[in-house]
């Protein structure tokens, strides 16, 4: 299942004022509760991901597609300014600057983006997840710490929009 079409179905479970859902399938399982106004998500796969499998679901939803990479959530920032931007985790997993520990970070505070940019990493069911930048601008502030757990929705970095 794609990134957006998780987000999707958190943003319908939100607006429809149920508490949790479940959705599972022979290669997919999604529950998602709801815990005060702030829905969570966890995905899982009952099998290796090897090409792009479709599956139908049972929920009135698109087909349900496993993939790589995803994309950022971008929303406005309010934290220091208003004219901040906030790149969002698409996704719950472990968050990474670099694609290992010997390469070096893929951006540091002051770097220049481009829509396309990998700005970080996110590991999630051993499937390593390249996170393009959306929007052009410049980093003011990496908001997480190297190699720490990341929840759908939280903030990753503070960018300047160009």
């Amino acid at each position: 299942m794609e990134t957006r079409e998780i987000q999707k179905l958190i943003d319908f479970i939100a607006q429809s004022g149920l508490d949790e859902v479940n959705i599972e399938t022979t290669d997919l399982k999604i529950k998602v509760k709801r815990y005060g106004s702030a829905p969570t998500a966890s995905v899982t796969s009952a099998s290796p991901v090897s090409a792009a499998p479709s599956i139908a679901t049972p929920a009135p939803t698109a087909p349900v597609t496993q993939s790589a990479p995803a994309e950022p959530v971008i929303a406005s920032g309010s934290a220091a300014s208003s004219n901040l931007v906030t790149i969002k985790s698409p996704m719950i997993g472990t968050f990474y600057r670099a694609s290992n520990p010997e390469t070096p970070v893929f951006i540091n505070v002051g770097d220049e983006i481009k829509p396309g940019k990998v700005v970080c990493v996110i590991e999630a069911m051993k499937l390593f997840n390249e996170i393009e930048s959306e929007i052009s601008g410049r980093i003011v502030k990496v908001l997480v710490e190297n190699a720490t757990p990341v929840e759908f929705d939280q903030p990753l970095f503070l960018v300047e929009p160009a």
